[in-house]
């Protein structure tokens, strides 16, 4: 398919470390193009040359070889090979194989834009021939910030992984990279916005949940970045080493097209309240972009519009305080379970719903006092995740769907209810709908948010609020202004659109004596048994 206005997209392999076994790497490459067509650039990160005696290398210096397609290379990551790249600047090493240099810009013909950045993370300054510092981070920033109506690069290479990039996306397995990776690539790849990030050097290939670059209605939508890790090639394991996408380049990209958001895109990694979740020390010489405050402020939000900002992006700044405590509750709390008697491997626990919808209408609770998922501590969070994984899975088993709803406002204690709803009664679509459309008769608005939005990025502790979880991942917000009817999320499922029980809206009519609940609770714990985390091997 053609490209607006008759741009042909690039067609780009990418590489990770080649370590001196250019003969697979390009014969691999030419088997690419013989099944798939002519690809336009290689592009190789980590190490490209192996530490010992390179026998291969010697064939493509002297001309005896040829590399199949035009090939850029990032330089040295360890002294072994410094001696490989004479010159920091970059130059052709053999014909077809071109080194970048130590750190820059290359822009094509085409207008497709890559910043580089060669070797590995150093404190020394000057660093090491094979390392770069904090000053060739500020001077690779600086250089493209400084570009009037900056959006992003096309391309970012590094052969360094970036501090933290796996938060709020998908695992990279066993790569830890608080000890790997470096503050400094996470900063340069937080401010360059690159649409695609490339790095090596892991040995392991590791394709990131995309992530957005702007704050969901604060700021005007911009595009997504994708980070790719890629494997050694020719490695025992065959884990993927060579990557193929298609690029057209930013400059010749339509607007609304170039902010397209795919369905898992996620938040964005490198930035937090008030500033870099994973940064490096401040960078000398360079300064600073401005940081957004990065909860979703909804606060000014015109009626009647939704998932709209329009670039109306209002920025703060917050003085430093001490981190917010959960408040202490102000009453008897029928929730709290914080004693010494607890046990102490669990810090949340399924209860069934006093007066529920059905029998297997449950509450997630943790045990400290607490009032909303949003002050819920991280190692709470990830329970309570996991109690959502394990009821999915029963109610799936049941034939039924999940909804999970909480509502922070005139309560004290946090209480994610969770609702199954038979699959043969309505679909996701009739559920949100079915939400949607009840807001809007109590005059109330219902955002849809980003799947993988944490709620800690959308709303400030201690700000009421109302939130729905449905099977499919996708989540509903209302920030509560002022009134807020109590039992609205029980409204909608107990509604004839959804659960057809109307009368059962309130849960005081639907009170079991305690003989009852007693049953009923012995009850769901042996059907719930083979799918309870807290059960004990």
């Amino acid at each position: 398919m053609a490209a607006p206005g008759g741009r042909r997209p690039l067609r780009i392999l990418a590489s990770g470390d080649a370590e001196g076994r250019l003969g697979a790497l390009f014969g691999r490459v030419e088997a690419a193009q013989r099944k798939s067509g002519a690809f336009d650039l290689l592009l190789c990160v980590g190490n490209f040359f192996g530490s010992a005696q390179d026998t291969e290398w010697e064939d493509y210096q002297t001309g005896r070889k040829k590399a199949p397609i035009q090939t850029y290379i990032l330089g040295a990551n360890n002294e072994e090979t410094v001696h490989r790249f004479p010159d920091i600047s970059g130059c052709e090493l053999a014909e077809n194989i071109t080194y970048l240099g130590r750190k820059g810009v290359f822009s094509g013909a085409s207008g497709l834009q890559i910043a580089y950045l060669s070797g590995v993370e150093s404190l020394q300054e000057p660093a090491p021939a094979h390392c770069f510092s904090s000053k060739d981070v500020a001077d690779l920033k600086t250089s493209l910030l400084s570009t009037p109506k900056f959006k992003g690069v096309d391309i970012l290479l590094t052969s360094c992984w970036p501090r933290g990039v796996e938060k709020f996306g998908n695992s990279p397995g066993d790569v830890d990279t608080k000890k790997c990776g470096s503050g400094l690539v996470s900063v340069l790849a937080g401010s360059l916005k690159p649409r695609y990030h490339f790095s090596g050097l892991q040995k392991i290939y590791y394709e990131r949940l995309p992530y957005r670059n702007h704050a969901v209605l604060q700021e005007s939508a911009q595009h997504v970045s994708r980070f790719i890790a890629l494997a050694s090639v020719g490695n025992a394991d065959k884990r993927k080493y060579l990557y193929a996408f298609s690029i057209l380049p930013m400059s010749s990209m339509d607007s609304s097209e170039l902010v397209k958001q795919p369905q898992d895109v996620t938040e964005n990694p490198f930035r937090g309240p008030g500033g870099w979740v994973h940064g490096a020390q401040q960078l000398p010489g360079a300064e600073e972009e401005p940081m957004h405050q990065f909860f979703f402020d909804l606060s000014s939000k015109p009626k009647g519009k939704k998932r709209h900002s329009e670039g109306q992006a209002r920025q703060q700044t917050q003085a430093k305080r001490p981190p917010c405590k959960p408040p202490l509750p102000t009453a008897a709390c029928w929730f709290c379970l914080a004693s010494p008697e607890v046990e102490k491997h669990l810090v949340c626990y399924l209860a069934l719903a006093k007066g529920g919808l059905s029998p297997e209408h449950v509450l997630v609770l943790p045990i400290g006092h607490c009032s909303s998922m949003v002050e819920l501590a991280s190692e709470a969070v990830e329970e309570v995740e996991q109690y959502k994984s394990a009821l999915k899975k029963f109610f799936r088993s049941k034939g039924k769907r999940y909804v999970a709803f909480e509502r922070n406002y005139r309560s004290q204690h946090l209480q994610l209810q969770v609702v199954p709803v038979p699959q043969d009664c309505c679909t996701t679509d009739d559920i949100k709908e079915a939400f949607i459309i009840h807001a809007e008769e109590q005059r109330m608005e219902l955002l849809e948010i980003p799947e993988h939005s944490a709620l800690k990025q959308i709303v400030q502790p201690r700000t009421p609020y109302f939130y729905v979880e449905l099977d499919t991942g996708e989540k509903l917000f209302h920030r509560i202004e002022r009134h807020f009817p109590l039992q609205f999320g029980r409204e909608v499922l107990a509604s004839e659109a959804i659960l057809g029980m109307p009368d059962r809206a309130d849960w005081r009519s639907c009170q079991m004596g305690r003989e009852e609940e007693g049953v009923a609770a012995q009850a769901f714990r042996q059907a719930f048994a083979p799918f309870d985390i807290a059960q004990e091997d």
